[in-house]
């Protein structure tokens, strides 16, 4: 089986009022201490709350990667 990608969902208000789902993708920085991520797919559209845009971003994800989730090959890249 391929392995697993690390992909994380979060939401922006980029103005007040307007919420964006972002998904992110895990990189390399070469440092134990520290996590990063880089954007990999956000949404055009706004959402009216949080909530809203945190449940579009679940159903972009279960969309970009299907059921067996966000394995190497599946869906979007960085690269």
């Amino acid at each position: 089986m391929s392995h697993l990608r690390n992909i994380a969902l979060t939401v922006q208000e980029l103005e007040p009022g307007e919420f964006h789902w972002v998904l992110m993708e895990a990189v390399e920085t070469g440092g134990d201490d520290v996590l990063s991520y880089q954007p990999l797919e956000s949404s055009s559209l706004h959402f009216t709350t949080y909530a809203n845009a945190l449940v579009a971003g679940l159903a972009a994800m279960r969309r970009l990667f299907g059921p067996e989730g966000s394995r190497d090959g599946v869906g979007p890249s960085l690269s």
